[in-house]
């Protein structure tokens, strides 16, 4: 299989062992030039992108827009840069609370909700691969909901020579980019070598009023010594000030269409005017992870992580100095400034979080005989401190605050914030595995594997009434095995079942206060969601064909699905217990390679996914037996193409996503759609000097549909619907994405 992967990369060595061949044999094999479908040999559906394919898109797209092409891979974008946090992933109908994702080994998701933010993660030109692993989640992985899938992204390392690289981007709705990035090479006789990187990004909201800013910084410290010994540090730290795009529902839709917007004017009293939606976070994430071969037979990997993150999320709304509460309490009157003479004021409504989180997983391996021992700690801790307050906004309409700090908040009578949320928590996450590989015969392998992961939230809600201190303790055991048998040099077969679970997440626990009454009662009862997978998959690797195919099944209980939900004009996060789920399907994807420097990439998948019982409301039952589940489209294929002849590049990726329903009764659903992005360029090196030097215009959605991209926030049914008990159940709208709209850049990429 090497072999004539070698002789494609190296001409020289090619024609010499040519030479010395006899004449009738000729032996032919075009690696990828893209690096869409790595060679992979793992007992599991896994697919991933390199730094080939990421270095001819547009630098600014973000890890999800990246990995659309990839099978079962449903991306909902709102912007066409990737700027915005209003996106969705999800893996075979299974949303990104469910999926589990890592930079450098460390977890990225939010602690309180386990959601992950791809505009926060690392530069595209830093990165050196991003792996989707679609179904089941290595057994190390430091990860609360894996059932979904992993997505790993693995960091360029410090070049060993000094140099650096420069970018420069300018594109559609006055789009502008900038980054630099130096390596120092090679420090001394310490072996130390590191880059730090920088970049700025801003860009006008494709639609409506707003732009988004963008300020990121990367760095990596690496050193290598021995025999495979490896420690490296990486941080990244991300300051962005986002405009968010409303998202509608099907009446908004039909009604406005992309119209649908915030207001780019200010008048006297309007809460929609876009200023009060510009949301504000700095993140920065860091991890160390370190391999030392302690002998020949045993390795230590150990990974210690961090997190700061503060953030707000803001609305405008409109409060009264008279009739306010706090939790259950009345209050008297609360001086509000800009209050017009009926003592109505236009204030942005602040949903801010205050988040760390630091944590350590390591692991021994160990070789004896045919074996393969790992044995592994996991360790988390994380405080989330969450709080919904409001700030004054001037007469220009301009907040005095955006970041929603405590200083600036309006206050009651005696001093106390007056806030519509008030709550701190602090989880603790503890797993143990252990694992064996056993080398049954030089073809088959045979895994085993078992992990054990206790999630603690501990929490205290500020606000006055019947709810102080929380706390949720639950455990999972999460056996798995798997197969891989090596038909050939080119041909392998695995097969896995794996078991994963989702904690409920921070916000069940909580009461939810309106009008001084309890208008939503936190919950302790909610169980764990729990999955059993099972795949079954092939895969060829030849010379110029390579290919997968994977089946796989589900089956949940306590399935928890992801909503939003609006609460007196504060969208927030909820979760919705959807009972027992069976999901089965085919993965598949092909990449041939017909000459040098081409590249014809082809994925699919079916997807069957449907609700095995009737849900719950109140005293009666929705009939939702039997009916599709949500944000899970039957059908998704994906088809790309790229050129390189080392002077001219290009590429194309051609997504369709089929029907996704947004009720758990199917009586509301978005139609499929398709995007196209396509990309040319030219390296200039030779031309100008020998430094690599390239030119390209990256075209992303270029055929601009007018589209709903995803479901934003589901709901039972969205009609009035009879239960099975004959009670008249009301129903309420699901939230959608709008697909995003055609924009061209240019970009100019310079090393030296």
């Amino acid at each position: 299989m090497a072999f004539p992967v070698l002789l494609a990369a190296v001409p020289a060595m090619a024609a010499t062992v040519a030479d010395e061949a006899p004449a009738d044999i000729r032996v032919v094999g075009h690696p990828d030039p893209e690096g869409l479908l790595p060679d992979q040999h793992a007992a599991k559906a896994v697919s991933a992108i390199s730094t080939d394919f990421i270095s001819k898109q547009a630098p600014t797209l973000n890890a999800f827009q990246l990995v659309n092409l990839l099978p079962g891979a449903n991306v909902s974008s709102t912007d066409p840069y990737g700027l915005s946090v209003s996106s969705s992933l999800t893996l075979r109908g299974l949303g990104q609370d469910e999926i589990g994702v890592l930079m450098e080994g460390a977890p990225q998701n939010d602690i309180g909700y386990y959601y992950a933010y791809p505009s926060q993660f690392a530069d595209a030109e830093n990165v050196r691969q991003v792996t989707l692993a679609q179904g089941a989640v290595d057994i190390d992985s430091p990860t609360v909901g894996g059932a979904g899938g992993l997505l790993s992204l693995s960091l360029d390392d410090p070049k060993s020579k000094f140099g650096g690289l420069v970018d420069l981007s300018a594109g559609s709705y006055d789009q502008r980019r900038a980054f630099v990035r130096i390596d120092t090479g090679t420090i001394g006789a310490t072996g130390l070598k590191a880059f730090v990187s920088y970049s700025y990004s801003r860009a006008d909201n494709w639609r409506g009023a707003g732009f988004d800013t963008r300020s990121h910084v990367d760095a990596k410290l690496l050193n290598e010594w021995g025999d495979g010994n490896r420690a490296s540090v990486s941080v990244s730290f991300n300051d962005a000030n986002n405009s968010l795009y409303p998202s509608p529902t099907l009446a908004d839709w039909r009604a406005y269409g992309r119209g649908f917007n915030l207001d780019r004017h200010y008048t006297d009293g309007d809460t929609n005017y876009w200023r009060l939606s510009r949301s504000p976070f700095r993140n920065i994430y860091v991890s160390a992870p370190v391999h030392l071969t302690l002998s020949d037979r045993l390795a230590l990997d150990s990974t210690s992580y961090l997190q700061f993150g503060y953030g707000n999320s803001p609305y405008g709304t409109q409060l009264s100095e008279d009739g306010n509460t706090l939790g259950t309490e009345a209050l008297g009157p609360v001086a509000l400034p800009g209050a017009d003479a009926d003592g109505i004021a236009t204030v942005l409504g602040n949903f801010t979080g205050d988040q760390f989180r630091g944590g350590n997983v390591s692991k021994l391996t160990y070789q004896v005989g045919a074996h393969t021992i790992t044995a592994g700690l996991w360790f988390d801790y994380g405080t989330d401190r969450v709080l919904q307050t409001y700030t004054a906004v001037r007469d220009d309409g301009h907040p005095v605050d955006p970041w929603g700090y405590q200083d600036h908040a309006i206050r009651t009578a005696d001093g106390r914030l007056l806030a519509y949320e008030n709550e701190r928590t602090i989880t603790v996450t503890k797993g143990f595995f252990l694992a064996d590989s056993i080398a049954v015969t030089p073809r088959l392998t045979v895994d085993v594997g078992f992990k054990g992961v206790d999630v603690l939230h501990n929490g205290r809600n500020y606000l006055p009434g019947p709810q102080s201190k929380v706390r949720f303790d639950s455990f999972a055991a999460l056996p798995r095995a798997a197969v891989r048998y090596q038909l050939d040099d080119r041909q392998q077969l695995f097969a896995n079942v794996t078991t994963n679970f989702r904690a409920p997440d921070e916000y069940t626990l909580y009461n939810v206060y309106d009008g001084g009454a309890v208008s939503s009662t936190g919950t302790t009862d909610l169980k764990n969601e729990y999955s059993v997978s099972e795949e079954l998959g092939y895969r060829y690797i030849g010379p110029n064909l390579s290919a997968s195919l994977t089946g796989f099944h589900y089956h949940f209980r306590n399935r928890q699905l992801a909503t939003v939900i609006d609460q007196g004009g504060a969208l927030m996060n909820s979760t919705i217990n959807a009972g027992s789920q069976t999901s089965y399907g085919v993965d598949g994807e092909i990449d041939w390679r017909p000459a040098r420097g081409m590249s014809l990439y082809v994925s699919g998948e079916y997807l069957h996914a449907r609700i095995d019982g009737d849900l719950p409301v109140g005293d009666d039952y929705l009939p939702t037996k039997g009916k599709h589940a949500v944000s899970a489209p039957t059908w998704q294929f994906g088809v790309g193409g790229t050129y390189d002849d080392g002077r001219l590049f290009g590429s194309t990726a051609l997504k369709y996503v089929g029907r996704q329903y947004a009720t758990f009764t199917n009586d509301e659903s978005i139609k499929g759609y398709a995007t196209l992005d396509l990309s040319i360029g030219v390296h200039l090196a030779g031309l100008i000097d020998a430094q690599r030097t390239d030119l390209r215009l990256n075209a992303i959605n270029v055929t601009n549909p007018h589209v709903l991209s995803g479901v934003e926030a589901i709901s039972t049914n969205a009609q009035d619907t009879t239960g099975r008990n004959g009670t008249v159940i009301a129903g309420s709208a699901p939230a959608y994405y709008i697909g995003s709209g055609r924009a061209l850049m240019v970009t100019l990429s310079r090393a030296f």
